[in-house]
């Protein structure tokens, strides 16, 4: 091993003695480079072989090579590149290889090598990197996908990239982003073809030996592609996403007719086809703007193409009056009516039809839970108050069981300053199961700190504490003791806390906030805080090292503290902690003791 270690450091000589002699390099620097080599070399060449070790390799290199880069933008020098960078590139690609056969399953591993690659034009390589990969993972479309637009975009050959789109579907033959990438590299040969066709005739050049063809040149592949991709793939998904990518080519306007067609016949019930169809009228016989075109003008024409697409809606519900339909109409009058627009006129239609249809789609009992609270918002926004309040009475009688709609309702309620906040708790609590029932009885508390007195604030805390589940009920108590410490002062919030401390569960906050409580007292006490710490760990000194660390420290500080019991503290939390906290803790506990902590 040796052996091949010290040849490994030879080979760098020629190219950190180049280094040296241009003047990148210091001799001091170029000792410090072949330490660290002799070091990372003599990691990755023992017999349990790690990847950590391979990856810090290889990003040392990759940092030299940055490195060597500056320093010759500084010294304006640019020669000598095959003796120095080559050199070091074919080291990294020998490392990442040697990497890549190890632990061949590692995607992000090979992702990295593809991206140095990528970095430093080594298309011979990366083309060898690309083979490699997907021989090992052929069962990741993303990776074709990613080798055939290297060969379009970068090495200018869509044969190559047909090549791997062809390969790839042998292996996925249902996969639809393959379909769709391969349909758009098609569009996009047809696309380069005419163009350079159109420069020949512009240049009035003989086009006989170049061969041309007419279908490709209509783009009469990507067809092909799409008949085939569509008696495999099912969904109206597939046709709307190779139908975007056909609209974004201006030479596909009988392609693009031919998919809205099986559009229509094959998924004439399906929302999203309705959806579509509705939104196309927004571009479809657009005004051309004009000099003498106003603002006005452009208003209602926008107001016309808004009408006809919601035209095309309002057949949509009638034909397929479904949850998901009105859901699509109700998306499309938001984001209409959440545009921007200086027409006040414009911003008054989409608000009023916005709300039609909102109450169109609660009328016909097909508004979901969630889009109640877009409906609410956009009343009070819109300053209709009765209407909210209404709305959120007709949510709660339609979903009675729902936590998050009597949450709205009785938001609602706050928010108006309403008399029947009590009222609506209560009924909201008759329906509400316990279990998770505490946003409520958060909500409650919080609105009668503001507004209740504090006897009916502490009688609706205890109510809580034993209304909701025990697994509940700690949140509720971290919450009063809080508030009775705001309210009442120490001596009553350590009443409270003794009370509190009857009924388990508790969480780590509530001890850890009885701490904090005391330690802000003038005349804070050692006994006290030994007595909440102690109660702390007789629940969570198993599973949290940090409370023994912050016990001890305590007892160090505290001018009543004792630090002859940090010993004893020490010797307990060895015990009682589980696992790794142990180590953990006793790390913790050096840097404490050396004062780093």
């Amino acid at each position: 091993m040796a052996e091949r270690i010290e040849q490994r450091l030879e080979d760098r000589i020629p190219e950190l003695e180049q280094l040296e002699r241009v003047g990148l390099f210091t001799r001091r620097e170029i000792r410090a480079v072949l330490r660290k080599a002799s070091a990372l070399e003599y990691k990755i060449q023992r017999r349990a072989l790690r990847k950590e070790d391979f990856i810090k390799y290889i990003q040392y290199e990759i940092n030299l090579l940055e490195l060597i880069k500056k320093r010759r933008a500084r010294i304006g020098y640019s020669f000598k590149k095959d003796e120095i960078e080559n050199s070091i590139l074919h080291r990294v690609h020998c490392l990442f290889n040697r990497a890549t056969g190890k632990w061949k399953e590692d995607v992000q591993l090979w992702l990295s090598h593809v991206a140095f690659c990528k970095q430093w034009n080594a298309k011979h390589q990366l083309s060898k990197v690309f083979s490699s990969m997907l021989a090992i993972h052929p069962n990741k479309p993303a990776l074709w996908i990613m080798a055939a637009k290297w060969e379009m975009e970068t090495q200018l050959s869509s044969e190559s990239a047909r090549h791997l789109f062809l390969r790839a579907l042998r292996f996925h033959p249902e996969c639809p982003k393959l379909y769709q990438e391969y349909f758009r590299m098609e569009l996009m040969h047809a696309e380069k073809q005419r163009k350079e066709k159109k420069e020949f005739e512009r240049a009035k050049m003989d086009l006989g030996e170049f061969n041309y063809s007419e279908e490709i040149l209509n783009g009469e592949m990507a067809r092909i592609i799409y008949r085939d991709a569509a008696q495999k793939i099912k969904g109206v998904e597939f046709h709307l996403a190779v139908l975007s990518i056909a609209k974004l080519f201006d030479f596909t306007e009988d392609l693009q007719k031919e998919i809205l067609e099986s559009l229509q016949t094959k998924y004439a019930d399906d929302p999203l086809t309705w959806d579509y169809m509705a939104r196309r009228e927004l571009e479809l016989g657009s005004l051309k703007s004009t000099k003498h075109t106003t603002k006005q003008m452009k208003v209602s024409e926008m107001a016309r193409r808004e009408e006809r697409c919601c035209a095309v809606f309002e057949e949509a519900v009638r034909a397929v009056p479904t949850e998901d339909m009105w859901k699509c109409y109700i998306t499309f009058c938001l984001e209409r009516y959440n545009r921007k627009t200086n027409s006040e006129e414009l911003k008054q239609k989409r608000l009023e039809r916005t709300l039609s249809v909102f109450n169109k789609t609660h009328e016909s009992s097909l508004l979901p839970e969630a889009l109640y609270k877009q409906w609410l918002q956009l009343l009070l926004e819109s300053n209709l108050p009765e209407e909210a309040t209404e709305l959120a009475e007709a949510a709660t009688e339609r979903f009675r069981l729902s936590v998050e709609t009597w949450q709205m309702r009785l938001q609602v309620l706050i928010q108006l300053k309403s008399d029947d906040v009590t009222q609506c708790f209560e009924e909201a609590l008759k329906h509400v199961k316990s279990k998770g029932s505490l946003p409520l009885w958060i909500l409650w508390v919080e609105w009668s700190e503001g507004t209740n007195s504090k006897e009916d604030t502490e009688a609706l805390y205890q109510r809580s504490l034993h209304a909701t589940t025990p697994a509940e009920s700690v949140t509720m108590k971290e919450m009063y003791l809080d508030w009775t410490y705001r309210n009442g002062g120490y001596k009553k919030v350590k009443r409270a806390f003794t009370r509190l401390c009857e009924n388990r569960p508790f969480s780590l906050d509530f001890f850890r906030k009885m701490i904090q409580i005391e330690k802000e007292q003038e005349s804070c006490k050692m006994l006290h805080l030994r007595e909440y710490y102690e109660r702390a760990l007789r629940e969570f000194g198993s599973t949290d090292s940090d409370l023994w660390l912050d016990y001890i420290k305590e007892e160090l500080s505290h001018p009543q503290g004792k630090p002859e019991n940090c010993g004893n503290i020490h010797w307990r939390a060895m015990k009682m902690l589980q696992g790794d906290l142990v180590e953990d803790f006793v790390s913790k506990y050096t840097l404490l003791q050396t004062g780093h902590l």
